[in-house]
């Protein structure tokens, strides 16, 4: 049981867990699991932890077939720039590895971004925290559980 299923438990979030079989020479996992799951690639998103200018950690969650616009999320947090991450900074930070980071049960709470095109789904499918394992809920309820604000970028 990971950290993300463990607080979804705790709270009053309906939620389901839907698992497959990680490839690992896979590192497209989002794509992955809309391909294994047979899902509709708008509704799967991943959880990108990126580093601003500043040197805070954030959360992007936007769709697996999407970019996150930098300069966007930037202007966002009202910094001068964002970056992906160092993959050990995420690690310690979230408690997850890369390919598996879900947006719930993080370690240390970050900000969080939701991408607005969420809200067009009943619920959508996010990472339970570890890689071949998806979890599927409402965007609000993910909004709610993570403190997150939607945006677009």
């Amino acid at each position: 049981m990971t950290p993300a299923i463990e607080q979804l438990k705790k709270s009053d979030i309906k939620f389901d867990i839907l698992s497959y079989e990680h490839d690992i020479n896979n590192t497209n996992f989002g794509l992955e699991a809309v391909e294994k799951l047979n899902l509709n690639s708008a509704q799967v998103f991943k959880t990108l932890v990126l580093e601003t200018s500043e040197q805070q950690l954030i959360v992007a969650v936007t769709p697996v077939t999407q970019q996150v616009n930098l300069k966007q999320l930037a202007k966002l947090c009202a910094v001068k720039k964002v970056m992906m991450a160092d993959p050990q900074k995420v690690q310690a930070s979230t408690g997850y590895i890369l390919g598996g980071v879900s947006p719930v049960g993080q370690k240390k709470r970050l900000k969080t971004y939701i991408h607005s095109s969420a809200l067009d789904f009943e619920m959508i499918y996010v990472s339970a925290g570890k890689r071949g394992l998806e979890v599927t809920l409402s965007a609000k309820s993910l909004a709610h559980i993570t403190q997150a604000s939607f945006a677009v970028f």
